[in-house]
């Protein structure tokens, strides 16, 4: 195993910005959705900046390269600077799409209920409850918009959190890609 301490610095900065971006919208789950864009913003950022720098790191280590790490990580950074320019814009399309996103999950559960059946009844009726649940809270999230960034703010916060940690403890024992 190579250690790279200028990794491990790296991974421990973005580890500290996402621990803090989590503390935040923890905090006040209820507040201006426009922060937690903004936090996404910074975060999208950071993380396309890391990845385009690992990218060089393990082209010059092993001497792989890796185009697609470049493509999410300046993709990454663009999402980032677009959502940075206009929070409203993207409070709005954020809330929209987390209820199409249960929606379009529900639906293609239904879509694969054929297989479910296959696996057994009690997996094609609990694959069908959760399929049901799902659409029903999309719908929901869809028509109720603050009951939609209130959840948008809790799982954001815990993922960050949990990608903050990793990071950190990444950063300790100093791997590479």
């Amino acid at each position: 195993m190579y250690r790279d301490k200028k990794l491990g610095w790296a991974n421990l900065l973005v580890g500290i910005i996402f621990i803090i971006a989590a503390i935040t919208a923890l905090r006040n789950p209820e507040g201006n959705i426009k922060a937690i864009v903004l936090i996404i913003a910074i975060t999208a950022i950071a993380k396309g900046i890391m990845e385009i720098f690992i990218r060089s790191r393990l082209n010059d280590l092993t001497g792989f390269h890796s185009k697609t790490m470049t493509i999410t990580g300046v993709l990454d950074i663009i999402v980032g600077i677009v959502l940075m320019m206009n929070l409203s814009a993207g409070a709005l399309v954020l809330l929209y799409i987390f209820a199409l996103w249960f929606i379009i999950d529900a639906i293609e559960g239904f879509l694969t209920l054929d297989i479910a059946k296959y696996i057994g009844g009690s997996y094609y009726y609990s694959t069908l409850i959760i399929n049901i649940l799902g659409l029903i809270i999309g719908i929901f999230l869809l028509f109720s918009p603050e009951t939609s960034a209130l959840t948008i703010a809790l799982l954001l916060g815990v993922n960050l959190m949990l990608v903050g940690i990793w990071n950190i403890v990444k950063a300790f024992k100093q791997f590479t890609y």
